[in-house]
């Protein structure tokens, strides 16, 4: 057993990883393939670059999202250290200015004395541990090999995809209006309203529009939180109308009136330069993109930063494969940390990372170890990831469902929620001090 700590992947849940050992003395190797290897979503070389969306995630107080972030607040998280900094207006979530943001982190996994970050593809997993394999959705085809091999069976995978990204400046101010929903927080979002004809022809556009198809060898499975807009529409003519496009709880402070369906549009970056449209990710073709996304009011005259995509993520089975240290059962020493365990969200990603680094760092110096608190955020991720059924096991972003608490019973969800948001926190910092006192002890 090594007494130092090897990490594959610098994204999230890698870079968190680093960090928390590092913190705590432990001498760490961070390997990170690019720019030597390149991927086709990463543009930068910076370590934990996001690529979904600007957004990590919903940060409204005693909310299951603010939960996690507050525990992992606690141990003095590099990734949630970095959003906060960097955050940009989106209401009553954390977003951040993307750049300034990857930045951040690579900076600081730089920097540190017990880091050592090096700039090349890893294509055999390490035989002596302590290793964490943190590689993520885009994991490079050698190594894809080699975990396969690891875990003797096949990955599972499903698609994600990314939303367009508008110039600001090419925005048809007099059609839209500022606002967040129910009037939550500042109003940081650009709102487009539409009108019943004009969500009607925007469908009947969107179902019939041309379709970047997938390989002969490729089936698409996607996660349900990140469904391509032109899926949904295919559901029925009103499923965004109760979906993302839903209009309750955006008046337009102009006139008052609540407009049929709404676009949604978020700060892309802290100078607002750039916004996203919320929930859009999609697989149209680009010339269709263009063409369909210009019906949306304020933005016929659109000039996109980005047009929307679709990648592939791949995870394993956890349930049949991984421990609740998230060490793998059957080579003790190599554990998994971020989306490639089967969570879904960059904080989530982190906090598998955090969690797969106290594990580790408990090995290295021969304390013990056990989980977080089933009642806490990150216990109830690693009990989803390790005690779900095998069978039809599916990625998970954190919410109240994985919470098996007596609090879930309380019927006043405002009072159920704070109550669980409370026990979580004070749960989490006990355990924290119970490792603390381990450590030193």
């Amino acid at each position: 057993m090594n007494d130092f700590l090897t990490i594959i992947g610098a994204g999230l849940a890698g870079a968190e990883a680093a960090w928390q050992a590092a913190e705590r003395g432990i001498k760490v190797v961070l390997y990170e393939m690019r720019p030597v290897v390149r991927n086709p979503v990463h543009k930068t070389e910076n370590c934990a670059e996001l690529v979904c969306s600007n957004s990590l995630g919903g940060n409204q107080p005693h909310s299951a999202p603010f939960i996690l972030k507050e525990e992992l607040r606690s141990f003095n998280s590099l990734i949630i250290a970095s959003g906060d900094k960097t955050s940009v207006p989106a209401g009553s979530a954390l977003a951040v200015d993307r750049d300034l943001f990857s930045q951040e982190v690579t900076e600081k996994l730089s920097n540190h004395s017990n880091i050592t970050l090096k700039r090349e593809e890893v294509t055999e997993i390490p035989q002596e541990g302590p290793v964490i394999i943190a590689t993520g959705p885009l994991t490079s085809p050698k190594l894809s090999e080699q975990i396969s091999k690891l875990i003797s069976q096949e990955y599972l995978y499903f698609y994600d995809a990314l939303s367009p990204i508008v110039n600001a400046d090419s925005i048809d101010y007099d059609k839209v209006f500022f606002a967040s929903r129910y009037d939550k927080g500042d109003a940081d979002y650009l709102n487009c309203p539409m009108n019943a004809e004009q969500y009607y022809s925007f469908i009947r556009e969107l179902k019939a529009a041309e379709k970047v198809e997938f390989a002969s060898f490729e089936k698409p499975v996607y996660f349900e939180g990140c469904m391509p807009i032109e899926v949904l529409a295919d559901r029925g003519d009103q499923t965004l109308a109760f979906g993302p496009l839903k209009p309750v709880g955006l008046p337009d402070p102009k006139t008052g009136e609540i407009a049929y369906a709404v676009v949604q549009l978020r700060h892309e970056n802290r100078d607002s330069s750039a916004y996203n449209l919320v929930g859009f990710q999609t697989k149209l073709t680009y010339p269709e993109q263009k063409r369909i996304f210009s019906m949306i009011p304020g933005l016929e005259n659109a000039e996109f930063f980005r047009l929307g995509a679709i990648h592939r993520n791949t995870f394993i089975n956890s349930p049949s494969l991984l421990n609740k240290r998230l060490e793998l059962k059957s080579r003790p020493g190599t554990y998994f940390a971020g989306q490639i365990t089967g969570v879904e969200g960059y904080v989530e990603s982190c906090a598998m990372g955090l969690l797969a680094s106290l594990s580790a760092v408990a090995q290295i110096m021969g304390r013990p170890y056990n989980p977080p608190p089933a009642d806490t955020a990150l216990g109830a991720l690693i009990n989803y990831l390790t005690a779900s059924r095998s069978k039809g096991f599916q990625p998970m972003n954190i919410n109240f469902g994985l919470f098996w608490v007596e609090d879930m019973k309380i019927r006043d969800k405002k009072m159920r929620n704070q109550k669980i948001s409370i026990n979580a926190i004070n749960k989490i910092h006990q355990w924290k001090d119970g490792l603390s006192s381990f450590a030193h002890s």
